[in-house]
């Protein structure tokens, strides 16, 4: 199955969403069709800026979303995400049209609608109210997503003064937000349709870079991997599918920048994803490419073993092909494939037969969710707001182990205090030393990818002034000050 999102210029029609629902339920189909025929009618006669229906933008949103495998109310709030906003419907109109989670939900997507890209003070705030959303019911951010991501690809139709605003607030915003939820479909789709109207001088440099080596690069790729699959079936290794592809405009971009826009630096410009049955597969196979190719080393990178923060999970290996070329492979499972492509949607979307009761935990690589959120309470300043988000959320992270095996992300350069107050802000309070792979550390080291570690608590340790220089998340910082302040005021008090 491909997992690229292709948007045809008509209205998808309810046989066609009801197609690739995963539930074929006669009540979730009924509900469906009733959101679909509610909405139909609700838009009738609007139009968008391209002159078409605008129903067929909500027919996209909910074909996208029953394509992602969510289940019926969520599929049915994506139909009716701009009533309230564009058809003169109100909340109440939804809930007693069809119940109240899809007018929750519709009502979510409502107010994300109203925020606009206008310089930082806007911007801060609408990322509040996108995570605060996001940690009451993800389902909200992915129906925005879904709607984010059909309304970009018809940017070309937008007024132009509008466009470049659209743009930059879904790279800035949206797509770091698809990434978070490991939905790369979603996301790699984002930015490249934003790309060309964000940074149109950077697209066209990118644009020939590519030009220059696509032509023969496919015919290569091509090649190289009837090689691996040939290779591959002499081994034994049956019911095997590959994708070969040049990278991401943007992607592509963004790794330019790092190297000075030095192309020849750049070893995955290439790639294949070779879909395997099983893990013991994907290490079998990453065997039998490594005895037919060269691999570069240190590009070896296990995310089976050691899973991305987002949950990807992937064997990685770049090898010399022979003929002078350098190609990135990527070893998976079908079930790792959709994660990859559909994230949290894949494994944690409300599927057949699921009902997500209020408060539900999240799964461990999505606890920053619910963190961030918090984090508004704690940083009146937009600035200070905005510089706690990128430091803790949009860098790149480490994988730290307790003792147990269990992993806690980070962002890189955090210390042992950070990972403390990770696992509880208890532990956190009481913090009297650490062990890094079994040795003790100061309380300020950095902690690095791998690293297990042990925390020493003491009843009569606690954090002081001198922990906020240690500390690098807001969410540990936010904890330091929180005692240093309630210490302060006893002493005041006592004396």
């Amino acid at each position: 199955m491909s997992h690229i999102i292709i948007f045809m210029e008509r209205v998808k029609s309810l046989p066609e969403i009801i197609g690739v629902m995963a539930s074929k339920k006669p009540e979730d189909i009924d509900l469906v069709s009733r959101a679909y025929a509610f909405a139909e009618k609700a838009h009738h006669g609007q139009k968008r800026y391209s002159g078409d229906p605008y129903f067929l933008h909500v027919s996209a949103v909910g074909y996208t979303l029953a394509e992602m495998g969510m289940d019926a109310t969520t599929i049915s709030a994506g139909l009716l995400h701009d009533t309230i906003e564009d058809a003169n419907v109100s909340t109440e109109d939804i809930k007693a049209a069809f119940n109240e989670q899809v007018s929750f939900l519709v009502d979510g997507v409502t107010k994300l609608g109203k925020l606009k890209y206008r310089g930082i003070e806007r911007h801060v705030e609408s990322l509040r109210k996108l995570f605060v959303s996001t940690a009451k019911d993800l389902r909200v951010i992915i129906i925005k997503l879904a709607d984010r991501l059909h309304n970009v690809s018809t940017l070309k139709h937008v007024p132009k003064e509008k466009q470049q605003r659209i743009a930059l607030e879904t790279l800035q915003i949206y797509a770091p937000i698809a990434n978070r939820l490991s939905i790369g479909t979603i996301k790699g789709q984002l930015e490249d349709y934003c790309f060309p109207f964000a940074y149109p001088e950077a697209y066209e440099e990118v644009q020939q870079i590519l030009k220059e080596k696509s032509r023969d690069n496919e015919k290569r790729l091509e090649k190289f991997y009837r090689n691996i699959q040939v290779e591959l079936a002499e081994n034994e290794i049956e019911n095997v599918r590959g994708e070969y592809r040049v990278k991401r405009t943007y992607s592509l971009y963004k790794k330019l920048l790092r190297h000075n826009m030095d192309i020849s630096k750049i070893h995955d410009i290439q790639a294949i994803r070779i879909i395997v049955p099983s893990i013991a597969d994907c290490y079998r196979a990453l065997g039998v490419i490594h005895s037919l190719y060269r691999p570069l080393p240190g590009r070896i990178k296990d995310y089976i073993a050691f899973p991305k923060p987002n949950g990807y999970q992937s064997l990685h290996t770049t090898v010399f092909t022979g003929d002078g070329a350098i190609v990135e492979i990527q070893l998976r499972t079908e079930d790792m494939d959709r994660d990859a492509a559909f994230g949290i949607t894949a494994h944690f979307a409300y599927k057949e037969g699921a009902t997500p009761a209020k408060g539900k935990k999240l799964p461990q690589h999505l606890d920053w969710v619910n963190q961030v959120s918090g984090l508004q309470h704690q940083s009146e300043e937009s600035t200070e707001y905005l510089e706690h988000l990128e430091m803790d959320f949009f860098k790149d992270r480490v994988f730290i182990f307790t003792p147990r095996g269990d992993v806690i992300d980070l962002p890189i350069e955090a210390s042992p205090i950070d990972f403390a107050y990770a696992i509880h802000s208890d532990i956190g309070d009481h913090v009297s030393g650490a062990l890094v792979n079994g040795k003790f550390v100061a309380l300020d080291t950095p902690l690095h990818n791998g690293d297990i570690v042990e925390i020493i608590t003491k009843k009569s340790s606690k954090p002081t002034g001198r922990w906020l220089e240690y500390a690098r998340t807001a969410f540990a910082k936010k904890h330091i000050r929180s005692y240093v302040q309630r210490e302060e005021m006893q002493k005041r008090k006592s004396t």
